[in-house]
């Protein structure tokens, strides 16, 4: 039976963190306001050790919610604007390649990041034109084209 006492002390430690992301859950749940209760949930940190980021989260998007919720009546059905699902610009610089973790910098000023373990071979060229695409699980792909070769990328910056 002593055995046990390591699994039991180690759920729970990781309550604890359950908890607090319980907290900020129930804090986000209350917001009427649709745009404000998404961005709410949106800022609640995933895997947080830290006990106060959640609630801090939950309150600052809290405070963006409307002060009058009579402002946002009927609006609950509007469509708001899609983001794009893809971009299209060129790379800085010259490119062979990429593997795991390369950062593209884009002529738009967009730095992206390879996220996955992939390596590509390219034929050397500057500047190249690439595309950015997300798919409809919003994964972004960067494509390079006139190759079938493509990576997952993260944007940095």
């Amino acid at each position: 039976m002593k055995p046990a006492l390591p699994l039991l002390l180690t759920l729970l430690c990781a309550s604890g963190a359950v908890l607090a992301d319980d907290a900020a859950l129930l804090a986000c749940r209350k917001l009427d306001d649709t745009a404000a209760r998404l961005a709410c949930y949106d800022a609640i940190p995933a895997n947080s050790a830290k006990v106060g980021a959640p609630r801090a989260a939950a309150t600052a998007a809290a405070a963006a919610a409307p002060a009058d919720p009579a402002q946002s009546f009927g609006l609950e059905n509007v469509r708001r604007p899609e983001a794009p699902k893809l971009i299209e610009s060129a790379l800085v610089g010259r490119i062979d390649g990429w593997g795991p973790n390369t950062q593209f910098k884009l002529a738009n000023g967009q730095v992206w990041r390879v996220s996955d373990g992939s390596s590509g071979m390219l034929d050397p060229v500057t500047d190249p034109k690439v595309r950015i695409t997300r798919n409809m699980f919003g994964t972004m792909f960067i494509e390079f084209p006139g190759t079938n070769q493509t990576a997952k990328v993260k944007r940095v910056r």
